[in-house]
Order: structure tokens, then C-alpha cells, then sequence
């Protein structure tokens, strides 16, 4: 939109505004002002209602957490990148997310598996360099120095990687 049409009615829903202020009495402001804020905490009660299952949910937490100053500095596309290899592991329950000590599957990370894990396409030919590249770039952010409650994660990139390596061979 222009921002002079933008502009325009801004200043013209607060002459209306600030007009009808002036012209009104002081106990019908108040009783506006009263059924106002009465409207506005149903509306929000009501949004939060719905909205409440989705408060506490990870892609919710995925969102806020760049607006918190981390440690890390992660920003809102590495935590997104970090959320789809968590999925992508859960789907091929190499990873538990409710007890870690439980269920490690100890069997090997299939070719096409590990090239998903590393964000690589499998129908490419890859450098050893582009992979360790891509391997790098994961690692920066799950590295067990930057969080150790990652350190079950950052083996599984690294057994992708290796799986990877081994396959160039």
C-alpha cells in the first residue's frame, strides 16, 4: 500500500478520533472506555483458548527463542534447521525423546538416511569437502560444548558423516 494513503488515514482515524473525544462527556468516555477493555479481555480469553495448546509447543518455542538472547546466537533459521533433523531422526527412531538412556538403536544409519541427517540430496555426487562442509555447519550448532544435552545428537551426525565418507570410497 502507498504510504501516503497509509499515512492519510492514519491521520484521519485520529482526527475522528481525537473529534469525537472533544465533543463527548466525560461519563460517556468512561463508559465507553469500561465496555471496551470488556470486549477486549473476551476476545482475548477467547484467543487464548484456542491458541493455549499451542503455547507451550516446541514449534512455538522454536519462534521465541531468537527474540531471547542466547548464549549461542542461534538464529530462527538454524533453530528451524536443528527442529527438521530432529524430526527426521525421530522418523527413523534414532533418536527417543523421552528417555535417552532407553532404546539408542544401535543399528547402522542407512545411505539414504545419513545424506537426509547432513541436509545433503542423496541423487547428488558430493566432494569430501562438501560434506564435511555441510557436517561442519550442523555441528556448529549441536555441538556438545554449545549444549550438552545434544551430545546424543551430535553422535548421530557424526556416525552420518562417517557412513557418508565411507560410501565416497
Amino acid at each position: 500500500m502507498n504510504i501516503f494513503v497509509l499515512t492519510l488515514v492514519i491521520f484521519v482515524l485520529a482526527y475522528l478520533f481525537l473529534n469525537w473525544f472533544a465533543k463527548t462527556t466525560s461519563k460517556k468516555i468512561s463508559k465507553s472506555i469500561k465496555s471496551f477493555v470488556i470486549i477486549i479481555s473476551i476476545l482475548l480469553a477467547v484467543v487464548m483458548a484456542f491458541a493455549g495448546r499451542y503455547l507451550f509447543s516446541v514449534p512455538f518455542l522454536m519462534m521465541i527463542l531468537p527474540l531471547i538472547k542466547t548464549k549461542a546466537g542461534f538464529t530462527l533459521l538454524q533453530l528451524l534447521r536443528i527442529w527438521s533433523l530432529l524430526r527426521v531422526l525421530k522418523n527413523y527412531g534414532r533418536f527417543n525423546f523421552n528417555n535417552i538412556n532407553q532404546n539408542l538403536n544401535t543399528q547402522k544409519i542407512s545411505i539414504d538416511e545419513a545424506y537426509k541427517i547432513l541436509n545433503l540430496d542423496p541423487k547428488k555426487k558430493y566432494t569430501k569437502n562438501e560434506i564435511i562442509n555441510s557436517y561442519k555447519k550442523i555441528m556448529k550448532k549441536i555441538h556438545p560444548d554449545v549444549s550438552p544435552e545434544l551430545a546424543r545428537l551430535a553422535t548421530i551426525v557424526n556416525e552420518a558423516k562417517e557412513t557418508i565418507l565411507k560410501d565416497l570410497v
